[in-house]
């Protein structure tokens, strides 16, 4: 906005006391009969014996002091001094003052961030959201533990084991790493099917995710599930581990945990 008559001049522009020339090389700089005090010799117009001087090289301050680099004599004559602005001091910032609009992008580095200065406390409750995150990101972990106890497998249609995770996606494109692991004691000649459950979706084939076979005589065999899955939702989601056997074959049947090890299950939410 323009204004009428002459602008505001911002700073200080002062010609200092005078001064008297004598046997020394230090003055005491006043105005108004009180010291004054230069940031900088870069701040002063000194002129002596009608030549300006070159501040550093011909003059510094010290404190409210001129020193000139050399003694003057009564001969001389200190012509002027003239204090061309005071250097702004900057108070402080009233709160709410430094806004969004006034922080040029990308102006907040790492470098200017003091190690664990940006904590879980100094950030707003949802400030750093899902869709925030980089692609690949690990938004959350949930895991269950199932029980040591041996239990038999014997249904020929896929059916729980005690082993399943609720979870509610932090975002709606996100990914689901699902993993299990436990060991089956398994009968020659059978084969025990192992897949995993979104709700009432079976993630598997037909025949499941895993099929521990035994062709020989009875053994361990140890399973590992694991899928990705993509259910583009934000409700609650249940994955659950099923099993089921083929169809019996002399007798033989599969025992889960038949060494009382734990089984484990984890869903990882990773961001899409």
């Amino acid at each position: 906005m323009p204004y009428i008559g002459k602008s505001p001049v911002g700073g200080g522009f002062h010609k200092l006391d005078a001064l008297t020339a004598s046997a020394t090389a230090t003055y005491a700089l006043t105005l108004g009969s009180a010291a004054y005090f230069p940031e900088t010799a870069n701040q002063l117009l000194v002129s002596l014996n009608g030549v300006i001087q070159a501040p550093q090289d011909s003059f510094t301050v010290s404190g409210s002091n001129l020193v000139f680099d050399s003694a003057l004599t009564s001969s001389d004559s200190i012509d002027f001094v003239v204090a061309l602005g005071d250097v702004l001091g900057v108070g402080s910032v009233t709160d709410g003052a430094v806004t969004t609009a006034k922080i040029g992008n990308n102006a907040v580095t790492d470098a200017k961030l003091a190690s664990g200065a940006v904590t879980e406390a100094k950030l707003a409750s949802g400030a750093v959201t899902a869709a925030k995150m980089p692609t690949g990101a690990v938004l959350q972990v949930q895991q269950s533990i199932g029980s040591t106890s041996a239990q038999n497998i014997s249904s020929t249609t896929f059916a729980g084991i005690g082993l399943s995770v609720n979870i509610t996606p932090r975002d709606a494109n996100s990914k689901f790493l699902v993993q299990a692991a436990m060991d089956i004691d398994v009968d020659a000649n059978e084969q025990t099917f192992f897949t995993v459950f979104r709700d009432s979706t079976d993630l598997g084939s037909t025949n499941g995710l895993v099929n521990a076979w035994n062709g020989t005589n009875r053994m361990i065999v140890p399973v590992t599930v694991l899928v990705l899955d993509a259910p583009s939702t934000a409700s609650q989601i249940t994955y659950e581990i099923k099993s089921k056997i083929a169809p019996a074959i002399s007798g033989a049947a599969s025992r889960l945990n038949s060494q009382g090890t734990k089984i484990i299950m984890t869903v990882s939410e990773i961001a899409g």
